[in-house]
């Protein structure tokens, strides 16, 4: 299932778990956003294509971070009038990540969460150990690497 939305002028063809940068929407890092302007669902071999769009559709994604793009110089020039203006700008930016599609109005499906933090948790707890058998071995490394004394000619 994919989705066609509009944001900040520009279509973007989105599915679940899709992450795209997109104009700045407000919102911190872990927000939850709503995209309305939803043009086109398709789901299989089913097709909807709005009248500019689908009313009732909506797209549900979650901002993973407010970002900057690259600088973009601008550069004028009028020839034989030593005429010469520099200016840069750089386009603020949200990193999107779609969570859900829906087409029919219905919130979009939830997920779950419930599994995550357990595993997280676990990994959490076994990183420690792998640090200090990293930081042993380093240790080992350093004392076994002293400098050879010269030779004298």
């Amino acid at each position: 299932m994919y989705a066609v939305v509009k944001t900040g002028g520009k279509q973007y063809r989105v599915a679940k778990d899709d992450k795209i940068l997109v104009e700045r929407l407000e919102g911190e890092a872990g927000a939850s956003v709503q995209l309305d302007n939803v043009m086109m669902v398709v789901d299989g071999d089913k097709v909807t294509v709005g009248t500019p769009q689908i009313a009732g559709a909506s797209v549900a994604a979650e901002v993973v971070e407010q970002t900057r793009g690259p600088k973009i110089i601008i550069f004028r020039r009028k020839r034989r009038k030593n005429h010469r203006r520099t200016q840069g700008h750089r386009q603020d930016l949200t990193l999107l990540k779609i969570t859900g599609i829906s087409a029919d109005g219905k919130a979009p499906a939830a997920k779950k969460a419930a599994a995550k933090p357990a595993a997280k948790k676990a990994d959490a707890d076994a990183k420690p150990a792998a640090k200090k058998a990293a930081a042993k071995k380093a240790t080992k490394k350093a004392a076994a690497k002293k400098a050879a004394p010269k030779a004298k000619s």
